[in-house]
C-alpha cells in the first residue's frame, strides 16, 4: 500500500480506508485505484477485519476519475486499462466477504458516487453534494450508471445521469444512494458506532449474508427463495449459527469463532 494515496488504521475489527489525494479531491488516478484493489485484497484474508469503512482526506471524498491524467495520457489502451481498473475495484467492493460503509464529505462525483453506489451502506454529511455530471463534458457516466442504477430507482438514476447536477445528502438519503445524513461535527462517530455495531458480529456470517443478498437480487422470486433456503441451511450448520443460538437460549454473549 502506497501510504502517499491510500492510508489504512484498523480498530477493534475495523479497517478505515482513507483516500489520500486531496490536492485533488481524491480523483481516482490509476495508481490510487490499484493501490485500494490491493488493500481491499488483503482485508478479504485478514480474518481480524469485520467491517471497513471507506472516507476521503481533505476537502472532498471523491471527485471521480482523474481527468487531467487520462487527458494527459490520450491513448485507447491508457482509456481502456482506466475503465477496466475501476469496473474491477468496483466489483471487489461487492465481492470483499465483508461489509463497507461509505463516510462521505464534500463531494462525491462521478466515479466518486459509484464508489458510495457500490459500497453496502453509506452515511453522509448534510452538507455533503453527489453528481454524475460527465454528460456536462461529453462523456456520459456509463460505468457510474451500472452501481447506481442498481442502487436506486430508474428515474432517480436517470435524472442524476442526465442532468448531471448535483444533488443534496438528504436528496441521496431520500432516493437511497446513501442510508442517512448528519451534521458534519457527527459524522465520523456516526459511521464508527455503525462500523462497531457490524464488526461485534460474526464475521463468517456476515460473508454468508453480503454474498447472498446481492445474488439473490438477480434471480427471478422462487429461484431466490430456493437459493436462500440453501444458504440458511448451510448457516445453520456453522459453528457460529450454533453459538449463537446457544448464547441467545442462555442469555449470554455469544463467543465468536467466526467460522
Amino acid at each position: 500500500m502506497s501510504q502517499s494515496l491510500l492510508e489504512r488504521y484498523d480498530h477493534e475489527g475495523v479497517a478505515t480506508l482513507t483516500l489520500s489525494r486531496p490536492e485533488a479531491y481524491n480523483s481516482l488516478s490509476l495508481e490510487l485505484m490499484q493501490a485500494l484493489h490491493a488493500e481491499l485484497d488483503r482485508i478479504a484474508d485478514d480474518l481480524s477485519v469485520r467491517c471497513v469503512v471507506l472516507r476521503g482526506s481533505g476537502k472532498g471524498f471523491c471527485a471521480g476519475h482523474d481527468l487531467k491524467q487520462m487527458l494527459g495520457e490520450g491513448e485507447e489502451a491508457y482509456y481502456r486499462c482506466t475503465f477496466e481498473t475501476c469496473s474491477r475495484l468496483m466489483q471487489r467492493v461487492v465481492s470483499l466477504p465483508i461489509p463497507v460503509i461509505a463516510q462521505v464529505h464534500g463531494v462525491a462525483t462521478a466515479a466518486g458516487c459509484q464508489l458510495v453506489a457500490s459500497a453496502d451502506l453509506a452515511v453522509a454529511a448534510d452538507t455533503a453534494r453527489f453528481a454524475t455530471p460527465g454528460v456536462n463534458i461529453g462523456l456520459f457516466c456509463s460505468t457510474p450508471m451500472v452501481a447506481l442504477s442498481r442502487a436506486v430507482q430508474p428515474k432517480h438514476a436517470m435524472e442524476l445521469l442526465l442532468t448531471g447536477e448535483l444533488v443534496s445528502a438528504s436528496r441521496a438519503a431520500e432516493i437511497g444512494l446513501v442510508n442517512y445524513c448528519v451534521s458534519e461535527s457527527e459524522l465520523d462517530g456516526s459511521v464508527q458506532a455503525m462500523a462497531k455495531k457490524i464488526a461485534s458480529k460474526s464475521r463468517k456470517t456476515l460473508q454468508i449474508g453480503k454474498q447472498a443478498f446481492y445474488r439473490q437480487k438477480e434471480l427471478p422470486l422462487s429461484e431466490a427463495y430456493d437459493y436462500c433456503s440453501e444458504v440458511m441451511v448451510g448457516n445453520m450448520l456453522i459453528d457460529d449459527a450454533q453459538e449463537g443460538i446457544d448464547a441467545f437460549i442462555h442469555k449470554r454473549k455469544p463467543e465468536w469463532r467466526h467460522n
